[in-house]
């Protein structure tokens, strides 16, 4: 039986029977990104999933709503917005052996407030031509003078830019995380500027030969026909820090205060984590499944293995305002 005949049947079951409730969910993920492991859900379970794209303002969204919010779960990348919603006080405790199961205790809140879906690695992305094998290996590499007029980034007070200081921070402390940063911005071929993609771009038109970049990227260049090339000109190098690993950020999932849908919701959350849903939704994204065993999809696995960063994700979050604090220091945007 095909997706569109489950989801028929399971439509009609649901008619027949009595009343199940949907599942609301805010996100700040495209849609398009989640639909497929929603589907699933549905098939599975015949509980229907609405998603309502929230590009700013979640939580000020969530907080004007109250307790008339028609939202049982709110969805977001990187561990600072998480950290932003649960400090609003918009999202409650999710007591779940099924949850505490399958996510590593570091992938999750010590209170149980939000729980990581899929993570994913911020690597260097590397000219074939222009950069040799082992020329760079760590974070600190990039800003050794021989990088000079030789790196593109995005702002450095992007989320993805701040999530990578924050870690710097956790390991060398503000003054070395401040030194890390100026050398990093001398090196700079030019304005920060663009997302992810750009700078990958900029590697293939000749004018870096290296970017700090999130992993999925890779995955979704090789997608689009028009993206391709950028994609076939550059390779993934994990970099790591010198008494560390990899640094990784996350997906994550909360239960909302007002939960009209509570029960549904955490049925909704439990199969998120399951070996199935886990393999889906990496796929469908090119992220890492945070469920120990699940199988990476083709393409991720073909850019080899790293080992994450065991910096405390929780800590990161609470390092982000001097994150912020030093990239202006630095003037990084210029």
């Amino acid at each position: 039986m095909n997706l569109r005949n489950i989801l028929l049947a399971s439509s009609c079951a649901a008619i027949a029977g009595p009343a199940i409730a949907d599942v609301n969910i805010y996100t700040t993920r495209q849609p398009f990104l989640i639909e497929p492991v929603m589907e699933a859900f549905t098939a599975e379970t015949g509980i229907a999933v609405n998603l309502s794209f929230v590009e700013d303002g979640i939580v000020e969204r969530l907080r004007a709503e109250g307790d008339r919010s028609p939202a049982d779960l709110v969805m977001t990348v990187d561990i600072a917005n998480l950290k932003q919603i649960v400090d609003a006080g918009v999202v409650q405790p999710v007591e779940s052996e099924v949850l505490n199961a399958a996510i590593p205790a570091e992938l999750r809140s010590d209170e149980n407030l939000w729980f990581a879906l899929t993570s994913r690695a911020r690597v260097i992305y590397a000219s074939n031509e222009r950069v040799a094998d082992g020329e760079v290996t760590t974070y600190e590499d990039l800003t050794d003078e021989k990088w000079a007029g030789r790196i593109c980034s995005r702002s450095g007070l992007n989320n993805y830019s701040l999530a990578l200081l924050s870690a710097v921070i956790a390991h060398k402390g503000e003054d070395g995380a401040r030194e890390w940063a100026a050398g990093l911005r001398e090196n700079l071929a030019r304005k920060p500027e663009g997302n992810d993609r750009a700078q990958v771009r900029a590697i293939w038109a000749g004018e870096c030969d290296i970017s700090l970049t999130n992993t999925y990227y890779m995955g979704a260049m090789l997608a689009d026909s028009e993206q391709q090339e950028w994609a076939n000109s550059v390779r993934i190098i994990f970099p790591t820090f010198e008494d560390g690993g990899t640094h990784i950020n996350v997906s994550g999932i909360a239960m909302t205060n007002a939960a009209p849908n509570r029960e549904e919701a955490l049925q909704l959350m439990e199969f998120l984590v399951s070996p199935t849903a886990q393999q889906i939704y990496a796929e469908a994204n090119y992220e890492y499944p945070v469920l120990e065993g699940a199988e990476l999809s083709e393409l991720v696995a073909s850019w080899g293995e790293f080992t994450p960063d065991t910096v405390d994700l929780n800590e990161l979050a609470g390092h982000r305002p001097a994150a912020v604090r030093i990239m202006e220091e630095v003037n990084f945007d210029g």
